[in-house]
């Protein structure tokens, strides 16, 4: 049986339709999916983030000990800062995405669903004799996005405050006399966003509060448009332990100038010395069919040179397109290759990323 957001009937009240989604009941539209897209491009839409992963990081060497290990500086980071980073293994590959908030006294680590446990366990494998501790507060946490170019202004009017613009700030706020942490979100709708986290036992008054003050959700049939307009990667889609690092847009998740952290010789290698063979890229499709993940790319002799990762009806471009993995030869902007849908091809062009800007 599929597991279900904390806030389940709460969407169901709200008109939601639901799919089985890597094992999650998600809400997939609310009944006019153009409509909620609109509202993320136009002004601001709830995304329920209740199946993220969260653990928490305590102990004086927390900043030293993450910092070691994912691809992105960390300790340098003060209270109230945060990035987006990897944790790869020895061989430059990705294990898993992650967002890391530094408050005060902790650092809160945020990651896919499903995942914060197997985070927590490959974490504690390199814990000797660090003063740290690791423990998973999924469970204890409601964590909402608002998304759009109203997001920070919505998120203002309803809890006071207000982070600051640069990438997983934080500021603290109040909605419905809870205290929640506010977050400037990485943009993965390719407009701005607020993440907003308080306590899970509050989460219906948080719900309440947002909807009540007329933000509208937004189901996973825009927000898939949304983020594969806005070439944003997603952990478990697009992104898995099969794939290296450099074979992503990942500058965001790096930092070129800290210490060393599992895999960064073949990320410095690659980025030095070498390319990697496959990138991922935009495909933009001819005709009106939607290509399931995993479909075969092909080239110009039907020759197989890349695969589908996530496909969408793009609303803003008003055709399908995809994220694809592409042999580097045919990975430039432009260059023409098939999809294969069933017994039959579409045509294609690659595009580069984000394809809405």
């Amino acid at each position: 049986m599929a597991n279900r957001l904390p806030l389940h009937e709460r969407h169901a009240a709200a008109g939601a339709k639901f799919e089985n989604v890597a094992d999650w009941e998600l809400p997939v539209t609310y009944g006019d999916p153009a409509a909620e897209y609109a509202l993320v491009r136009r002004s601001v839409g709830l995304l329920d983030r209740g199946h993220v992963g969260m653990l928490e990081l305590t102990g004086r060497d927390r900043a030293a000990f993450l910092h070691a290990l994912v691809s992105n500086e960390v300790k340098a980071l003060g209270p109230g800062q945060g990035c987006a980073a990897t944790l790869l293994d020895v061989y430059g590959k990705v294990q898993v995405v992650l967002y890391v908030w530094v408050a005060d006294d902790r650092i809160f680590v945020v990651t896919p669903p499903a995942m914060a446990e197997k985070t927590a366990e490959a974490l504690d494998h390199y814990l000797f004799s660090e003063k740290v501790s690791i423990r998973d507060v999924s469970g204890e946490t409601a964590l909402f996005v608002l998304a759009g170019p109203k997001a920070a202004e919505t998120g203002e009017r309803l809890t006071g405050a207000r982070p600051p613009e640069s990438g997983w700030s934080q500021a603290a706020g109040m909605i419905a006399d809870t205290s929640v942490r506010l977050v400037s979100g990485r943009r993965e709708t390719g407009e701005a966003e607020v993440w907003i986290a308080g306590p899970a036992s509050e989460a219906p008054s948080m719900w309440d509060a947002l909807v009540g003050a007329g933000v509208r959700p937004v189901g996973l049939v825009a927000f898939e448009a949304l983020r594969i307009e806005a070439g944003t990667p997603l952990f478990g889609h697009d992104v898995d332990e099969s794939v290296l690092l450099p074979e992503i847009p990942f500058a965001e998740l790096v930092s070129e100038t800290k210490g060393c952290y599992p895999g960064q010789e073949v990320v410095v290698r690659i980025r030095d010395r070498g390319h990697v063979n496959r990138m991922l890229r935009g495909l933009l499709l001819d005709g009106t069919e939607v290509p399931p993940t995993g479909a075969e790319v092909v080239g110009a002799d039907d020759t197989p040179v890349g695969r589908v990762t996530s496909a969408a009806w793009s609303f803003g471009l008003e055709r399908p397109i995809a994220l694809a993995f592409v042999r580097r030869q045919h990975a430039e902007p432009g260059a023409r290759v098939s999809v294969r849908l069933g017994g039959r091809t579409v045509a294609a062009s690659v595009s580069a990323l984000p394809f809405i800007r």
